[in-house]
């Protein structure tokens, strides 16, 4: 036993030792891997056994039986069927179809209405309109009489068919005024009975149908004769067919228009020959209105042929009439600009209307409105507050301006005392920025704030003669309760210019032969002004209200025109009845 040992012990170290030889001759060789060696798991397997359970004792369920011992219990609950809660109802308000009103004030004034629309059948009206405004004067430091009436008269008919609506009117007005603007230099040479009086005459009929479900829109004619107390006299027509045609989604719309203006004067301001004027247009509006989700674009031209029988000239105009506006952020905000020119015929009796103390001795021609670009945004800051902002330049030929006559020296005539005014006209180039804000708190307050700011640039006067720098407004509606009701409006007009034209007593040569008159020339500036009103009015019942009314509260006699103040502070009172046939 002890050699077998000795035997294996001898051969293990034998093994150990060669292994360890062969281990240091193979050094750095390679070894090629036959095999990758991929090691691997065998299966696992779960001992299924049932677990058995050694209970010696095994219960059985007892059947369970359950009942409700129902006992009858009283009750006095008795539900209520449910209605409505009141709703306080007002009254519907009676709607009448006339009403007058009388007033009188201060100054001798009083203001006369009547508003009257008799139903002659289902479908036809007949109205009478009256109004009248005069005041007796009284303005401090003038030298003559310097009252003035303003009156007119319309009568209409109406018919509102199935497809069409036409209504026809006619009606007579009658102006009165007194060229009261002497100055203080006529003072001493100016009697106490002395009258510079004008009256105006005008007389108008004219006719409006309106189609439904047609291409024709609408036809407008319109006539108007005027005449003074000087025997001036005037014609204007003006007829206006206008049509619109669906195109697919857009609408084409197309108005012809004819504007006809005929008058004479019996003198020029100098006494001279009779002055005769007439225009006559003939044009054709087009455009094609675009309507998408937020966009609104109407494109289109006017085209116009114009006619002076006076002169014997004529001639051809084109003008753009380009609009878009865009809804960037709904009501909040609507981007809109324009481009668009116009021919205006201008009249006598609109020169009357701007300044009833015109000479009747005018030069009467067309404004050739080359264009107005404008750009401006428009929406609201809130539920109840609106606003506006717009930038314009416009560019005008023959645009007219209003310009004191000079005083010619000892004369028949009332008007030229250097109390008068004349129209010139001139190329004048205009920028204005306008800005408005509106503010609806509820349908009982209303107020409404805007200002715009002028530049002029004319090119042969010297000025925009009496066209202000600026001008704002303020307007507010205030109904407190069914009975009262409060309102004001003021204005706020900025400086103007006009021209003073003396001729003194030394004779120089002057531009025709033989000596004349030295024109002095000069330019005066005529003062801003803030002209304040108000209003309250008291309803006692549907029918029957009064009213007090107050103008230039201030009471400030500032002047409209050179050497015209105007009257002082005036109070009016008076009531308005409602009532039918």
């Amino acid at each position: 036993m002890q050699i077998k040992s000795i035997r294996k012990f001898l051969l293990l170290v034998m093994l150990f030792a060669t292994g360890n030889l062969l281990s240091q001759e193979l050094g750095s060789e390679m070894v090629e891997v036959i095999k990758q060696y991929s090691p691997s798991v065998n299966d696992a397997f779960k001992i299924r056994e049932i677990p058995t359970i050694s209970d010696t004792i095994s219960q059985q369920k007892r059947p369970v039986n359950y009942t409700i011992f129902s006992v009858p219990v009283a009750s006095t609950f008795t539900p209520a069927k449910g209605r409505a809660a009141d709703i306080e109802r007002s009254r519907p308000i009676k709607i009448y179809d006339n009403y007058a009103t009388l007033g009188v004030g201060n100054f001798t004034s009083v203001l006369a209405e009547l508003s009257s629309n008799i139903e002659v059948s289902r479908t036809d009206n007949f109205g009478i309109f009256f109004t009248h405004n005069s005041s007796q004067g009284g303005i401090e430091d003038v030298l003559i009489e310097d009252k003035f009436y303003d009156t007119e008269l319309n009568l209409n008919y109406t018919s509102r068919q199935r497809n069409m609506m036409w209504k026809a009117q006619a009606g007579l007005e009658h102006r009165l005024y007194n060229w009261y603007g002497l100055g203080p230099s006529m003072e001493a040479i100016t009697p106490s009975n002395y009258m510079a009086q004008q009256n105006y005459y005008s007389g108008y009929a004219g006719a409006d149908l309106r189609f439904n479900d047609s291409f024709f829109d609408e036809i407008d004619l319109d006539y108007r004769f005027f005449t003074d107390r000087f025997s001036s006299m005037e014609h204007h027509v003006e007829f206006r067919p206008r049509f619109e045609v669906p195109i697919g989604e857009e609408l084409f719309n197309t108005q012809l228009i004819f504007d006809y203006v005929t008058g004479e004067f019996d003198q020029d301001f100098s006494s001279g020959p009779p002055i005769d004027y007439s225009s006559m247009q003939i044009g054709l509006s087009s455009g094609l209105v675009v309507l998408r989700d937020d966009l609104t674009l109407n494109l289109g031209v006017a085209l116009y042929y114009h006619h002076d029988g006076a002169n014997s000239d004529s001639g051809v105009y084109v003008y753009p009439r380009v609009s878009a506006s865009y809804r960037m952020a709904g009501e909040y905000f609507i981007a809109y600009a324009a481009i668009e020119g116009d021919l205006k015929n201008n009249t006598y009796y609109q020169f009357t209307k701007d300044n009833p103390f015109v000479s009747p001795t005018l030069q009467i021609l067309p404004t050739d409105q080359q264009y107005q670009a404008l750009v401006g945004a428009k929406g609201k800051l809130s539920s109840s507050i609106g606003y506006d902002l717009r930038a314009k330049f416009a560019s005008e030929d023959n645009k007219a301006l209003f310009r004191a006559n000079p005083r010619i020296g000892p004369t028949e005539e009332e008007y030229q005392k250097h109390n008068s005014f004349t129209v010139v006209y001139d190329q004048v180039n205009t920028f204005s920025a306008f800005g408005e804000i509106n503010f609806d708190v509820n349908r009982d307050f209303t107020m409404r704030l805007n200002g715009e700011y002028f530049l002029y640039d004319p090119s042969d006067q010297d000025e925009a003669w009496n066209l202000p720098d600026f001008k704002a407004g303020l307007f507010l509606d205030y109904q407190i309760g069914q009975s009262w009701s409060l309102g004001a409006n003021a204005y706020w007009i900025g400086e103007r210019q006009d021209q003073l034209t003396e001729y003194g007593p030394i004779l120089e040569p002057g531009p025709g032969p033989g000596p004349g008159p030295v024109p002095v020339v000069s330019t005066v500036d005529l003062d801003g002004y803030f002209d304040l009103n108000a209003k309250i009015a008291y309803r006692f019942n549907d029918q029957l209200s009064a009213f007090v009314r107050g103008y230039n509260l201030l009471g400030d006699n500032y002047e409209r025109w050179v050497d015209y103040p105007v009257l002082g502070l005036q109070v009016l009172a008076g009531i308005t009845y409602k009532f039918d046939f």
